[in-house]
């Protein structure tokens, strides 16, 4: 049984990340053609935000060559966007190992989501097992910044996400900021639980699973393989 995994990427020096930078309020997609030469096409789904904010961001993006307009559903476009430079050309001031990157296209994974931010890329996709996502996670470690939203089994009921529900995040939050954490501790647990309209045992047992995850996302790289 594999994985399916979600991750950012903090590396500024990824495509497209100043159109991202640029349009903030839309969403990019982005699908990479490997089979076209040392310049992989890009397919750009775009979702939300303004069209001429959009196509112009496209026209002023350093490593656009050219793009074009395929199709139009609602605020959702695509578009076929021929870039540039090369990925050598792009990364190679910024990644060391551009061997190791072109090396990821061929592991036993799939990608099936790349959304351009104006930090770098959020990707999640399929792994075949602990090693090959290991092999994403280690070389991106080492050549920019790698967080991990979410690493479950395939099979498992619960999608690639923000890690946390909303719940568990604010039950955090507050915890956190009321000073439950501090040493001495700064706010009760029941106290915390009155000001979130919850019985101080919901309060323990959401703060449990949310400390659950965060534990088992920081260390799920460095785990030795689970059973299966």
């Amino acid at each position: 049984m594999g994985f399916v995994a979600e991750f950012d990427i903090h590396c500024e020096a990824l495509p497209l990340t100043d159109v991202a930078a640029a349009v903030s309020d839309a969403t990019l997609v982005l699908e990479l053609q490997f089979n076209h030469g040392a310049r992989p096409l890009f397919l750009l789904t775009t979702r939300g935000g303004s069209r001429p904010a959009i196509e112009a961001a496209l026209s002023d993006a350093y490593d656009v060559e050219e793009w074009t307009l395929v199709g139009v559903a609602g605020d959702t476009r695509r578009y076929q966007v021929v870039p540039a430079l090369s990925l050598e050309e792009q990364l190679g001031a910024h990644i060391d190992d551009l061997d190791g990157l072109e090396a990821l296209a061929t592991a036993d994974a799939i990608i099936e989501r790349i959304e351009a931010r104006p930090t770098g890329w959020r990707q999640a996709g399929w792994f075949a097992d602990r090693e090959s996502f290991g092999a994403f996670s280690s070389f991106w470690q080492r050549n920019a910044a790698f967080r991990l939203n979410r690493l479950t089994r395939d099979g498992e009921p619960e999608p690639p996400g923000d890690g946390l529900t909303d719940r568990q995040q604010e039950a955090l939050r507050t915890a956190y900021e009321r000073g439950y954490f501090d040493i001495p501790r700064g706010a009760s647990l029941e106290a915390v639980a009155a000001e979130l309209d919850i019985t101080a045992a919901s309060l323990s047992e959401r703060l449990r699973r949310a400390q659950t995850q965060l534990i088992e996302e920081t260390l799920a790289t460095t785990w030795p393989p689970l059973p299966d």
